[in-house]
């Protein structure tokens, strides 16, 4: 079991698949500062900040992490551009950009109920994997061999894939909350979630962030807290009706768990992205709370289980819900603006840091605080006032 485990956390592994998918580092490596074409592009090199390859099954939290050293960026060439945009494409799926998209479409355009068991999954599911991460230590593929072709999360380790264990929460939450609301081909929603999940966990091979081990290893604990949390999914359908203390408990819990979070051998995005997405997941719940106790939408009369047939997709629906999305989303970046600027403000002034200084955003006091504040309120933006602006502009 132990060689099994080795192989597959082996580097060379990876360098084997982008070389199939025709991805291959260039004969003359050297160092760039900035990005080329995909025929010849940059990709951060060697294991910045991690331990040596030889150390990847170590025991966790043996050993020190080195400090992040200065890129290392290493040329690569593009020899199939299918597999390249195929799953440079894919990559995004599995990152904020989607996430930020996705969900708050879903919740304005097609079901909101829906939306918000996603969410909570999705912050579950994150929060483990990134604390996860910082326990275990794992570091990421080396390179060379491979070629990586991301930067900015280079910094975090790599065992497990919080990308493959969203993407793989996404596909399979929505497919098992929608068998029983709406009605189309079970085998169609089962092709469809498999085929997301896949493309993520494999672009994450393909742009060398990762090991086949730390793929499979964030799709097993996925499917792991599934299966252990879906007896409670109703319990979370009816979180918006529960006592007046839970806007407390849903601001107080996770705040305490991001100021606590597992203290890293040096600055890494992590806990700034975790913070951003319990924090997110704590507006989304309070905005809830806030529709029901304020009567503001009107709830069906069973949480989940109502079957309805699939709408057709029309252009009048389309553009309508381009149209809410494109409303939403600027309601949303003021808001993030004005509540990150004032917080920081606040910040700034009582721990006497000088304004502007984005070194200070990295202290833990500063840093938790002005993100949870700044992500709740863009989490009770998204799913109160939204929809409050969208009936007031007639947007039904």
């Amino acid at each position: 079991m132990a060689e099994l485990l080795r192989s597959l956390q082996d580097s060379q592994l990876v360098a084997r698949f982008q070389r199939r998918c025709g991805l291959f580092p260039a004969p003359d490596e050297g160092l760039r500062e900035n990005g080329a074409d995909p025929a010849e592009g940059a990709a951060q090199a060697p294991g910045v900040g991690h331990p040596p390859a030889a150390s990847r099954l170590c025991p966790p939290g043996r050993g020190r992490a080195a400090a992040p050293q200065p890129a290392y960026v290493q040329k690569y060439i593009v020899k199939n551009y299918f597999y390249y945009y195929l799953f440079r494409f894919s990559a995004t799926l599995g990152q904020e950009v989607f996430y930020i998209t996705f969900l708050p479409f879903t919740h304005w355009n097609i079901d909101p109920f829906l939306s918000r068991r996603l969410i909570i999954i999705w912050v579950l599911v994150m929060y483990i994997g990134q604390v996860a991460k910082d326990i275990l230590k794992w570091p990421r593929p080396s390179s060379p061999p491979v070629v990586r072709l991301e930067k900015r999360v280079i910094a975090e380790y790599g065992m497990p894939s919080t990308h493959a264990m969203a993407a793989t929460a996404i596909a399979f939450t929505f497919l098992i909350s929608t068998m029983d609301r709406y009605q189309y081909p079970f085998v169609l929603r089962l092709m469809m979630a498999v085929l997301f999940s896949t493309l993520v966990c494999l672009s994450r091979l393909y742009t060398g962030m990762h090991t086949v081990l730390d793929v499979l290893g964030g799709v097993l604990i996925t499917v792991l807290l599934i299966v252990l949390t879906y007896p409670a999914w109703t319990f979370i359908d009816c979180l918006d009706s529960a006592s007046p203390l839970l806007p407390v408990c849903v601001i107080v819990v996770p705040f305490f768990l991001c100021y606590n979070y597992p203290v890293s051998d040096y600055y890494s995005p992590t806990r700034a992205d975790t913070t951003t997405i319990l924090a997110a997941g704590a507006g989304v719940t309070i905005g809830f709370w806030i529709n029901h106790f304020f009567q503001l939408v009107s709830k069906p009369a069973e949480s989940l289980p109502v079957i309805q047939n699939m709408p057709p997709l029309t252009t009048d629906m389309l553009v309508l819900g381009l149209t809410k999305f494109a409303v939403g989303i600027v309601l949303i970046l003021l808001v993030r603006q004005l509540v990150q600027n004032l917080s920081l403000q606040v910040l700034y002034t009582w721990f006497k840091v000088v304004t502007r200084n984005k070194e200070a955003r990295r202290r833990l006091e500063i840093e938790v605080p002005y993100k949870f504040v700044t992500y709740t309120s863009v989490g009770i933006c998204a799913t109160t006032f939204v929809p409050m602006l969208h009936r007031f502009l007639g947007l039904p």
